[in-house]
């Protein structure tokens, strides 16, 4: 009888949300992917920033970029849980990358036995594939009060029986109390697994910490595995822990003095559609009760509930600031926020909960249409059939994206093929497409348009492939981290 392929396994865990696991995951699954055909896997992960994979499933976009940074095609059985949350303690279950149902936390966490089968399943059909799986938890790994009911840290832990990092971010104080205390909360049979400390996000000599951390590890008897300095990285933001931190502060001196507000909607999603903008303008995030200003590109970002987001836009009265730079700013929205900018929206109840219509913007000629629970999730590549300031000199070519939404809009005039619509002057533009951004062509287009229009010089941005952030990501990591001690926690493995 053949035996069974048994992949080799490491689970990263942290401290709290946003200490780095993800980032630090990419590093690894670069460095890994040189000796191992590794494959990222996290049980569950509980965001709005998602990825749609080329068989037109949704997962989190941190796998996606894990995976990429592997070497491998993103696929579901990577992600097999996604939560997204949608406001009012209800969350949108997405299992195996298919819509499953919307519920609460406490009725999600009766079927949590049922998402433990799911997870076994996509680790056996990885286990089938791969030499080496790269797994990573969500949050604290020390939530005491559900251990019994949590998946992806503690069941994953116990799942798999895998060596265990534990990282923590010095950034936010007291991580010496941070990974002693997760240590001595985790249960035995997981604790016992933990064979590496990792602090992150360190500004300054290392040889500082030296004596914190020769006492951690004869306080624990668990080794200081390396220290990662705080470092900015062209890699896509996880979750809305990110998000909460954007100043709109240009960090870099050759910028572009162009000024590109992003609403921040109260069910952001997919926010990620924009950082490749931050490279290039000053790119701030402007709460709904805030004072828009006079930026020169406004755009109104994707959301997990048009509806409600709408209503809060008109309550607030930023529907009217966004109103009043017509023709004086750019305008684009994307996905939710394409459907915004419209005339109407029909809701059979799907979006809200009842059927009503709803009034939008009125700043394109379009109508959209909420008619079924369906959501439509797949890649694209379209070809740019858009005239007007913006668009018409990369008109013919080809963009890529992802479409991730209910809904379905009619409009006179496209832009990307048969998708989104552009008004008149062309300068308020809307489109399902998310990634748009990434397209170097769209950057620079809207770049010149915005320079021009204000009369200042554009410094084109130095293009960083994705490759090559990967592998600027793997130089820190392995020049940082005990890598020989590593490959030895996943060769020990039987």
């Amino acid at each position: 009888m053949e035996n069974k392929k048994k992949a080799k396994k490491l689970l990263v865990l942290g401290t709290a949300s946003d200490v780095g696991k993800s980032i630090m995951v990419t590093g690894l699954c670069k460095i890994l992917s040189r000796k191992y055909k590794v494959a990222p896997f996290k049980a569950q992960n509980m965001s709005l920033n998602s990825w749609i994979t080329k068989d037109g499933k949704e997962i989190g976009i941190a796998q996606a970029i894990q995976a990429k940074a592997a070497g491998v095609e993103p696929t579901a059985d990577m992600n097999p849980v996604l939560l997204k949350p949608k406001g009012d303690r209800t969350s949108q279950v997405i299992v195996l990358g298919e819509p499953y149902a919307d519920k609460t936390a406490g009725n999600y966490y009766d079927s949590i036995e049922e998402m433990h089968d799911v997870l076994r399943g996509a680790l056996e059909r990885l286990e089938s594939e791969y030499d080496l799986i790269v797994m990573e938890g969500a949050g604290g790994a020390a939530e005491i009060n559900l251990y019994d009911r949590d998946i992806v840290n503690i069941g994953t832990a116990r799942i798999t029986g895998a060596p265990i990092i534990l990282v923590g971010d010095i950034e936010s104080g007291g991580v010496f109390a941070s990974l002693y205390g997760t240590k001595e909360l985790l249960p035995d049979d997981v604790s016992k697994n933990l064979k590496g400390f990792v602090i992150n996000k360190f500004r300054g000599d290392p040889a500082i910490l030296e004596p914190g951390l020769k006492q951690l590890e004869d306080l624990t008897d668990v080794p200081v595995l390396g220290v990662l300095p705080y470092y900015k990285l062209n890699i896509p933001s996880e979750d809305s822990m990110a998000i909460r931190k954007k100043k709109g502060r240009a960090e870099k001196e050759d910028i572009n003095d162009i000024d590109i507000a992003v609403i921040r909607l109260p069910r952001i999603s997919n926010f990620t559609d924009f950082e490749p903008l931050e490279r290039i303008a000053n790119v701030r995030y402007v709460d709904l009760d805030e004072n828009l200003g006079n930026p020169d590109c406004v755009i109104i970002p994707g959301t997990k509930n048009t509806v409600s987001d709408l209503l809060d836009l008109q309550e607030s009265g930023m529907d009217i600031q966004i109103r009043n730079l017509k023709g004086k700013a750019a305008i684009f929205g994307i996905c939710g926020g394409y459907q915004m900018l419209g005339k109407v929206i029909h809701d059979s109840g799907v979006e809200n909960g009842v059927e009503a219509d709803y009034e939008g913007l009125g700043l394109l000629d379009t109508e959209t249409t909420f008619g079924e629970y369906k959501k439509r999730t797949v890649q694209v590549q379209k070809d740019i059939v858009a005239d007007g300031p913006i668009f018409r000199n990369i008109k013919g070519d080809k963009i890529w994206g992802y479409e991730i939404h209910m809904g379905a809009t009619k409009t006179p005039r496209t832009v990307f093929g048969d998708d989104g619509s552009i008004d008149e002057s062309g300068t308020v533009v809307g489109t399902y497409l998310h990634g748009l951004f990434e397209n170097e062509n769209i950057r620079h287009a809207l770049m010149i348009y915005l320079t021009e229009k204000k009369g200042i010089e554009y410094h084109p941005e130095t293009v960083t492939t994705e490759d090559e952030a990967y592998e600027e990501l793997a130089e820190v990591v392995e020049s940082c981290l005990d890598m020989k001690k590593i490959y030895q926690l996943i060769e020990e493995q039987e």
